[in-house]
């Protein structure tokens, strides 16, 4: 359940472990409409896929500092995760990993517009604004979403309760 949104747009939100990769490109073909998930972790991490029906497809990372530390690599000579992740190392690492993300928020944020303009969303943002809002964090990754879908024009949610 998610709170409904106007115009025949529809948001779930549903266990993970319903979902699979597969499930996006069925989805679009099932309903002939672009759609879009968010792969949440903990509601501080979230990994946003858009597919077309033209079969163009987008993705970004929602929080990145979370992102970047979750991807960034360990050393193979690393005994303990937990020991590494207090060391200056790590936090170069780190470093390092957010600034190829940060390298990848302006296409990110042009597929993402993209990806709205192919489903018939009117352009309510510019790129910039969407990069802001890639770039931004937010405690529940969950608003973070919900603000994304606001700011690249769909309709938005209405009501104080979701609907199941």
């Amino acid at each position: 359940m998610w709170w409904p949104r106007e115009g025949g747009w529809q948001t779930l939100q549903f266990s993970s472990d319903i979902w699979e990769d597969g499930d996006l490109p069925a989805l679009v073909e099932w309903t002939g409409a672009p759609a879009c998930v968010a792969q949440v972790s903990d509601s501080s991490l979230a990994l946003v896929t858009g597919l077309g029906t033209d079969g163009r497809r987008w993705q970004a990372w929602l929080n990145l500092h979370v992102a970047a530390a979750l991807l960034t690599e360990e050393p193979e000579d690393v005994d303990e995760v937990i020991y590494w992740v207090d060391t200056p190392e790590f936090h170069e690492a780190v470093g390092r990993t957010r600034a190829g993300l940060d390298a990848q928020v302006p296409s990110d944020a042009a597929g993402a517009l993209a990806w709205a303009a192919a489903a018939g969303v009117p352009a309510a943002a510019s790129q910039s604004r969407i990069e802001e809002l890639l770039s931004s964090e937010e405690t529940f990754v969950e608003e973070l979403f919900g603000d994304l879908l606001d700011t690249l024009g769909f309709p938005a949610a209405t009501g104080t309760t979701p609907q199941p």
